[in-house]
């Protein structure tokens, strides 16, 4: 009975010391920080990011003091910077690569990998590092320290998946998606013009508490009956209006929008004077389109029900929009003088 006793206790201790060793600290502080330091702790510190992969496709990513900005000109999106940074915090060193494959994962990251680099607020380098794919097994991505001798298997701990594809080339993967960000307090006015049915446009116009809604009325519709609750309502939606994504060198999109049906244009104006004109066309009928099977009664049998295309910023940018996130913007004009809430359904 002592004995096994004993033998708990020594196997306690062994399991106790293994387990301080391997997960009470992060594993960068096993290895070398030349070799192994993949994880950035104080992000804030980090004022520029450099991607570059191996076809010579580059972003750079800057602190402002706007905010963040791709490539000098586009504003960055903030969720995908935000999951950048946060990459930073929380890669970490597993472990790394077996003697008998370093030469095959050098070679494979000399040629393929992607090159990040990390300065700080001053322009001093933090961190240089090479992304590589997925280690063997599925677990992990490989990785190498610039200068290091010894690639890496770097993990998120608790994320199963690899990492490569959080540092894209891509500049429409950074950029950001904002088509309208207009508090209801700083709106001016909206003018929303139908080609399909354009019975149904409007001008809208606020003035503080007050509002104008202009168009050709219903004949059972007087303008003495607008309904200011509907109005303030409809001021409050375009304060953060997003595209789903871009488009911009799409085989074939320029000849989409070039011959497609016209659904609509809307010009937006803030009391600063700043105006934002989008054009938007209808999307055709694809494999996932669901009025395949059932008919739309709000969408001509035509065109998808849920995705629309547009042109936005001077129609330089080509991206795609829900119906869902603009259904509180298709409204009818009637809808402005009516005493009941505006219906759920877009046109």
């Amino acid at each position: 009975m002592k004995k096994t006793f004993l033998y708990l206790l020594v196997l306690c201790i062994l399991g106790g010391f293994i387990w301080y060793l391997f997960f009470a600290h992060h594993s960068d502080n096993l290895y070398d920080a030349k070799e192994a330091g993949f994880t950035i702790k104080d992000t804030a510190t980090v004022g520029r990011i450099f991607i570059a992969d191996f076809e010579n496709q580059t972003i750079l990513i800057d602190r402002t003091d706007s905010g963040w900005v791709v490539n000098k000109q586009y504003p960055a999106l903030s969720s995908m910077v935000r999951m950048l940074l946060g990459t930073f915090y929380q890669q970490q060193a597993l472990y790394p690569v077996t003697q008998n494959v370093v030469t095959n994962a050098i070679k494979l990251l000399s040629t393929t990998a992607t090159k990040v680099e990390v300065y700080d607020r001053k322009g001093s380098v933090i961190a240089k590092f090479y992304v590589g794919g997925s280690a063997p097994g599925g677990t992990g991505t490989i990785m190498m320290m610039e200068g290091a001798s010894t690639p890496y298997v770097v993990h998120i701990q608790g994320f199963a998946g690899v990492l490569n594809n959080r540092f894209s080339t891509r500049v429409y993967d950074w950029r950001d998606r904002t088509i309208f960000r207009v508090p209801a307090a700083e709106l001016k006015s909206v003018s929303v013009n139908y080609f399909t049915t354009p019975a149904n446009s409007f001008h809208f116009e606020k003035d503080g508490d007050h509002f104008n809604v202009t168009g050709k009325l219903p004949a059972n519709i007087k303008p003495s009956e607008l309904s200011s609750h509907n109005a303030t309502i409809y001021s409050g939606y375009f304060a953060n209006v997003n595209c789903e994504g871009y488009l911009n060198g799409t085989l074939g999109m320029d000849s989409i929008i070039r011959t497609g049906t016209r659904h609509s244009n809307i010009d937006v104006e803030d009391i600063h004077g700043h105006k934002t004109h989008i054009e938007i066309y209808w999307m055709g009928l694809n494999k996932r389109s669901k009025n395949r099977m059932t008919a739309d009664p709000d969408i001509p049998d035509d065109f998808d029900t849920d995705r629309l295309y547009a042109l936005i910023n001077g129609n330089k940018d080509t991206v795609m929009i829900q119906q869902f996130v603009f259904k509180s913007i298709f409204r009818k004009i009637g809808e402005f003088y009516q005493n009941t809430p505006p219906p759920k359904r877009p046109l």
